[in-house]
C-alpha cells in the first residue's frame, strides 16, 4: 500500500512538472510574440506589414488556446488526492495490468519511476474512456489486457 502511494505521489509530480514546463514554454512564446507585435512597425510595404501582424495575432491565438489547455490541465491534476484509493478505477487511480500499466490524470505517456514504465493518460483519452468504471479482472478492450491490480 505505502509502495503505491510513493509511487502515485512520483507520478503526480511528473504530471505537474509536466505542465509547468508546457506553461513556461507558452508563456515565453506569448511574451515573445508580444514583443514582435510591438516592434512591427509600419513600413512602405502596407500589406507586408498587416500580413505580419495578422500572423502573429494567430500564434497569438493558438497560444492562448494552449494556456487554456494547461490551465485546465492543472484543474485536472489538483482534483487528485494520491491517497484515495478505490476497487473501481477512476481519476487519480494507479492501474496495473498484465500487459502495461495506467496513470489515469493527463495525457504525459510514458513516466518510468524505478524502472518501471507507467502510461499517464487522461479520462478523456480512447484508453482512459477504456479504463474508467473498470475492476480487478476486468479485461481493457484497448490491448486485451487484464486489471491485476488498481490503487
Amino acid at each position: 500500500m505505502k509502495r503505491f502511494l510513493e509511487i502515485k505521489k512520483s507520478l503526480l509530480e511528473a504530471c505537474l512538472l509536466f505542465v509547468n514546463k508546457k506553461q513556461q514554454t507558452i508563456s515565453s512564446i506569448i511574451t515573445s510574440n508580444k514583443k514582435a507585435l510591438l516592434s512591427e512597425t509600419k513600413s512602405s510595404a502596407g500589406d507586408k506589414h498587416e500580413t505580419g501582424r495578422a500572423m502573429i495575432q494567430l500564434e497569438m491565438e493558438k497560444a492562448g488556446a494552449q494556456l487554456a489547455e494547461i490551465n485546465e490541465m492543472n484543474a485536472v491534476l489538483k482534483k487528485i488526492d494520491v491517497k484515495k484509493t478505490s476497487k473501481i478505477v477512476c481519476l487519480g487511480s494507479l492501474i496495473l495490468t498484465n500487459k502495461a500499466n495506467y496513470y489515469l490524470a493527463i495525457s504525459v505517456g510514458k513516466i518510468t519511476i524505478n524502472l518501471v514504465d507507467y502510461y499517464a493518460v487522461s479520462t478523456n483519452s480512447p484508453i482512459g474512456k477504456q479504463l474508467l468504471g473498470k475492476k480487478i479482472g476486468d479485461i481493457i478492450p484497448f490491448n486485451d489486457a487484464e486489471i491485476l491490480e488498481i490503487n
